[in-house]
């Protein structure tokens, strides 16, 4: 004989404005709710949008006992007649309704305040989310996102990871779970490293690729997006030589099949494919600029250029403006 689903919660508090975690405790009880009734549908609203009866319509009991998770958002902003009525509500829950207030811990109004306190002692069951701002927090976070993946790390690859990622709580719960992935588990300051070398490769050889087809916008987009994400300069400068060095050795063996030319240059047949496209609009005397463009912003980069950004800025326009150009 089965046992009888727990039933969730009926009241949450989820305390914090770490996006991230607020996230996930609202979706965190929508599941507990799920697990008892698969049927029950989440509504998120904010505070601000709601009027007391709105509110008790959606609060109410379903005369199909259809199960509800309503998460009030943004409570913090809430009104006193709202406030009044979440806490009603919350005293007296109805069947099947799951309510969700999500608070930052602040508020203007005294009311808004002391919602959270009042939560408490209805009972509802609390999840904090508040800003990650500490280093050992932070580290603590990077840990337990290895341990939700799966995995096993270290201190000196947690360090490594936030480190090449930076303090976004989204990009380094997305590179936890991706290392894990990728290394079977077991993720060490190594793995981190040649995982973020190899996504800073990708990232600049996208600024390269637009720069050499003649793509202004997107290679201006790219280089800065590129930028924004910590890529060294050096490493787009590197993706921007090689670019056009294989345009270069593709270009001079002339127009042949790819897969011949790849024996012969020693190549992957889809890298010659995808440099006699980009070869359309260069020609020897644009493309011997463009090498000589590269090897300079190379030294630029490496600590000759006062900018080093605004040399790449002004290589990638160049670049652009060679390709096409007839000489």
């Amino acid at each position: 004989m089965s046992s009888p689903p727990v039933l969730p919660d009926p009241l949450h508090l989820v305390l914090g404005d770490e996006e991230l975690l607020v996230e996930r405790a609202v979706h965190a009880a929508a599941g507990a709710a799920r697990a008892a009734d698969p049927t029950a549908e989440l509504r998120r609203v904010k505070v601000s949008d709601l009027t007391p009866p709105e509110l008790d319509e959606m609060l109410s009991p379903s005369l199909f006992a259809e199960g509800r998770v309503i998460a009030v958002e943004s409570a913090q902003d809430a009104g006193k007649e709202i406030a009044q009525a979440v806490l009603a509500h919350a005293a007296e829950p109805a069947d099947g309704v799951v309510l969700v207030v999500v608070h930052s811990g602040g508020g203007r109004a005294k009311h808004a305040k002391e919602l959270p306190a009042a939560l408490r002692k209805l009972g509802a069951r609390v999840t904090e989310c508040n800003r990650i701002t500490k280093p050992a927090e932070r580290e603590a976070f990077v840990r337990d996102e290895v341990r939700r993946a799966g995995g096993k790390t270290d201190a000196a690859a947690v360090s490594a990871l936030i480190d090449a990622v930076g303090t976004d709580l989204r990009e380094l719960s997305s590179s936890a779970t991706q290392l894990v992935a990728d290394t079977g588990g077991r993720v060490d300051e190594e793995s981190v490293r040649r995982y973020h070398r190899g996504r800073a490769e990708v990232t600049g050889f996208a600024v390269a690729e637009k720069a050499v087809t003649g793509d202004r916008e997107g290679a201006l987009e790219a280089l800065r997006w590129a930028l924004q994400l910590g890529v060294p300069h050096v490493l787009i400068a590197d993706a921007l030589a090689e670019s056009v060095r294989t345009i270069g050795r593709v270009a001079s063996v002339g127009r042949s099949d790819p897969y011949r030319l790849a024996g012969e240059l020693g190549m992957p047949a889809w890298k010659v494919k995808k440099a006699l496209a980009q070869a359309r609009g260069w020609n020897s005397t644009s493309l011997s600029a463009a090498l000589q463009l590269t090897a300079q912003v190379n030294g630029e980069v490496k600590g000759m250029a006062a900018d080093a950004g605004y040399a790449l800025e002004r290589t990638v326009l160049r670049l652009v403006d060679l390709r096409g150009a007839r000489n």
